[in-house]
C-alpha cells in the first residue's frame, strides 16, 4: 500500500485548513490536532501538518503556519525560523524549548464564525488547562 503525501491532499481540504490557520491570532498558537478538530471531517493532526508543509512559499505571509505547534507546545518543523517568528510575536519558550499552551493556546474560532463557514468549535478545556497564568 502506497503511503499518502501532502501532494495527495485535495486542494479544497488544504484551503479549508489554511482558512482556519488564518484565524489564529497574533501572539497565540494552536496545535495540529486542534486545527484538525476545527476543520472536522475526521481529518488527523498529520493531515494538517501535510497541508502546511505543502503551503506554497508565496502564501506563507497570508497563512501564519508558524502559529501551529505540536500537542506538547513544541516546534515540529522549520525550527529556528518558526521559533524566531513566534518570539517576534511575544510567544515565550521555556528552557526545554516548549510553549506553555495554558498561556498561549488559542481557544478556537468564535461559534458564529465557525457555523457560518462550516467548521467546528473546540470543546471547552478543563479549568486547569484553561487557567490564565500571571504575566510576571
Amino acid at each position: 500500500m502506497r503511503r499518502s503525501s501532502e501532494h495527495d491532499l485535495p486542494d479544497v481540504l488544504k484551503q479549508r485548513i489554511y482558512e482556519v490557520v488564518r484565524q489564529v491570532p497574533y501572539g497565540l498558537v494552536s496545535t495540529y490536532g486542534d486545527i484538525a478538530l476545527i476543520v472536522g471531517g475526521g481529518i488527523e493532526a498529520r493531515t494538517v501538518g501535510q497541508a502546511l508543509n505543502a503551503l506554497p512559499k508565496h502564501a506563507a505571509q497570508a497563512v501564519p503556519w508558524q502559529r501551529i505547534v505540536n500537542a506538547q507546545g513544541g516546534i515540529s518543523t522549520r525550527g529556528l525560523q518558526q521559533r524566531a517568528l513566534l518570539e517576534a510575536e511575544g510567544v515565550v519558550f521555556d528552557a526545554r524549548g516548549l510553549i506553555d499552551l495554558r498561556r498561549y493556546r488559542w481557544p478556537g474560532p468564535d461559534a458564529t464564525w465557525a457555523a457560518v463557514h462550516g467548521y467546528q468549535t473546540l470543546p471547552l478545556r478543563a479549568a486547569s488547562d484553561a487557567e490564565q497564568l500571571p504575566l510576571f
